[in-house]
């Protein structure tokens, strides 16, 4: 029986250089809040007059912070004379699982390891900073971020209540 490939979710994001971080880390924390699994307190973060839920975990804040620095710098310094740049984030969920034994080999050897880490899910965050050149092309932008913020929003929370079956 051929193991199951895990499922990869695409998230397309167009944002501008003032509200990048802020959609980034509310992107990120609407997946880790439905696929943080220990017991938790929930909390909220207020992002373009929405508010999605967040994992209130000091590890995982720090490294969502992090990471969402790391990002944002990288499409800074790539941003191009059109005023564009684009960029990835994945965020990928494992389980350790017992390792199957094959054969002796391992056991003689010294080399076998009795558990490895599998991929159950992996989430890429497409995101394209747009630096707008007028003040109108701004305000369209800003008044456009919020609803495309909420359709995300609305296409992880679907996401995660249709697909369950893959979850260790």
């Amino acid at each position: 029986m051929e193991p199951r490939k895990r499922p990869e979710y695409v998230l397309e994001v167009l944002a501008d250089p003032t509200c990048v971080k802020d959609i980034v880390r509310g992107i990120l924390h609407t997946i880790f809040f439905h696929r943080y699994f220990p017991s938790m307190r929930p909390s909220t973060l207020e992002v373009l007059d929405l508010t999605l839920p967040v994992v209130a975990d000091p590890e995982l804040e720090t490294l969502i912070e992090t990471r969402v620095g790391q990002l944002v710098r990288q499409l800074s310094s790539t941003s191009s004379l059109s005023g564009g740049s684009r960029g990835e984030l994945g965020v990928r969920f494992f389980e350790k699982r017992r390792r199957k034994a094959s054969g002796l080999g391992g056991w003689l050897t010294g080399t076998g390891r009795s558990e490895e880490e599998v991929c159950w899910e992996l989430w890429k965050l497409k995101i394209t900073l747009t630096t707008p050149r007028t003040e109108s092309e701004r305000m369209t932008l800003l008044r456009a971020e919020g609803p495309a913020l909420q359709r995300t929003a609305m296409s992880i929370v679907k996401i995660v209540n249709r697909d369950k079956d893959h979850i260790p």
